[in-house]
């Protein structure tokens, strides 16, 4: 490694990734993302169930008048006792190394895994406590224990995941070896989501296409021969193969030697634009193969879709209720004009029919929108995208509403008629659908979402082309498990400031 080397790789860098490795190179190599995150979910895990465990107490003390002195202590210390155990149970279900391996991984993705988990660890510690007859807790706080415990440290996870996103531990020096349109995609997405922790320090090409807009600093730092040497100078964690454009016995060979380096390795698929998480792996004699279920929803699948919508719908409204009534008033006094505004839509088999939304913007938006055109972000780049930063037309509460996404909340009556779904496709205008063709069509076999993929991904920060491909791998890889995590992701939206 010359000297002229190193040189030309940190002439490359911008101030932000040079600050970023210079603040990183203190911290010892066996104390990053892993070891961040492990301890901080296990410490999240114990405390919410230690909270259930007190808050059960409390109800059966208050229901029951439960007080059996001596046994109490006894149940206590045989739950203080099983809780090193809660850790052990836990590493089969892989709660606490996901993060350092997934870029996008989140305590949605836990949901399910944690609910199994409580589910029978609380129902162990019953079934022995029977058996043994040395203790005997009523039943109520056994019940009550279960039911907060899952709640409690699901939200616990979460306040830990965001704790250690923004701990600088957390990130993670990244390289793409690809530096053409597949690779330069990635760098963007990359860049918009900093969440995924990833410090994007540059591309290794030795054939790379001109740069897009968009990739701010980054560069090519060097060729493919080069990459272990940047790997050793840049302290570099996690490596994503892109389709590079050298030979294919070069890149296996790499990676290979990657793998006795301690680096993650991410590798971009072949047809990655059809293919989803629900995607199966099996093998014929020896070789992989990623099979795809037939893009089609059943009948039984689309009464628990249907059946999930009504119930959610429903809860919302009545919890939801007061801050409805609190908005639609904050509307009606912060400018003249309809509480609601209603548009037309592209609904499940291209049928047509009208959005509810609260008021955003000024009565008159419509008319004026010849006066705003030239505000247009995506003019000159893409005609099927009509987006404005700072809408002059928004109103101040509307602004609000907007930057939370509380102005969507009267969808859930559109739900409820059956025009809508909890989660689907981007309900289009007649003017953006008519963009849609080929293949992509098969979005309006389900109805739009108020939320989605597209919401938890980036918004209206999705190009066209890609939110129309997220609506594809929706509808490919639907499942009851898949609506409730997007349904989960979308809160930190909700309660979060980024603009819709």
């Amino acid at each position: 490694m010359t000297t002229a080397f190193v040189d030309g790789v940190f002439d490359a860098l911008d101030e932000r990734t040079l600050d970023i490795l210079h603040r990183r190179s203190v911290i010892p190599v066996d104390r990053r993302r892993g070891w961040l995150v492990r301890r901080t979910l296990v410490c999240a895990d114990i405390f919410g169930l230690v909270v259930a465990y007190f808050v059960a107490e409390a109800v059966a003390t208050w229901r029951l008048g439960y007080d059996s002195g001596l046994g109490r202590l006894e149940e206590l210390g045989l739950f203080l006792g099983f809780l090193p155990l809660w850790v052990l149970a836990a590493r089969p279900y892989r709660l606490y190394d996901r993060d350092e391996e997934r870029t996008d991984h989140s305590t949605a993705d836990d949901l399910s895994r944690v609910f199994h988990l409580v589910t029978v660890w609380t129902f162990l510690l019953y079934a022995l406590s029977q058996a043994s007859h040395w203790i005997n807790p009523p039943f109520l706080k056994i019940f009550v224990f279960w039911a907060m415990a899952i709640p409690t440290v699901t939200v616990l996870r979460s306040a830990a995941r965001a704790y250690c996103r923004r701990q600088v531990s957390y990130l993670q020096n990244t390289i793409i070896v690809g530096a053409g349109d597949v690779g330069q995609s990635i760098a963007r997405k990359l860049l918009a989501h900093r969440e995924y922790g990833l410090n994007l320090v540059g591309f290794v090409d030795a054939n790379p296409r001109e740069r897009a807009p968009g990739l701010g600093h980054l560069t090519v730092l060097g060729d493919i021969d080069d990459l272990p040497e940047l790997i050793q100078l840049l302290d570099i964690e996690r490596v994503v193969f892109a389709f590079s454009s050298d030979h294919i016995a070069d890149v296996l060979s790499l990676i290979r030697r990657l793998n006795e380096l301690n680096v993650q390795v991410d590798v971009v698929p072949r047809f990655f634009d059809v293919l989803s998480p629900a995607i199966d792996i099996h093998n014929v004699e020896g070789i992989p193969v990623l099979g795809l279920r037939p893009a089609h929803l059943s009948r039984s699948d689309r009464i628990a879709k249907r059946t999930l919508d009504i119930v959610g719908a429903l809860a919302g409204l009545l919890i939801l209720a007061p801050v409805l009534a609190a908005i639609a008033v904050a509307v009606r006094l912060d400018s003249p004009g309809p509480i609601f505004f209603r548009q037309v839509r592209v609904g499940s088999g291209g049928c047509l029919f009208r959005i509810w939304k609260f008021r955003t913007m000024a009565p008159d938006a419509d008319s004026r929108k010849h006066e705003v055109e030239h505000l247009n972000k995506h003019n000159g780049t893409d005609p099927r995208m009509f987006k404005i930063d700072d809408d002059p037309r928004v109103t101040r509460v509307g602004g609000w509403l907007r930057r939370h996404s509380l102005d969507e909340l009267p969808q859930l009556f559109n739900v409820l008629r059956g025009e809508m779904s909890l989660v689907g496709p981007r309900p289009l205008i007649p003017e953006e659908h008519r963009w849609v063709d080929d293949w992509a069509t098969r979005r309006v076999e389900l109805k739009p979402g108020i939320t989605g993929l597209w919401q938890v991904l980036g918004r209206d920060a999705i190009e066209f082309g890609d939110m129309v491909k997220l609506d594809y791998r929706y509808l490919t890889s639907w499942s009851v498990a898949q609506d409730v995590r997007l349904m989960l992701r979308t809160l930190p939206y909700v309660f979060g400031r980024r603009a819709a």
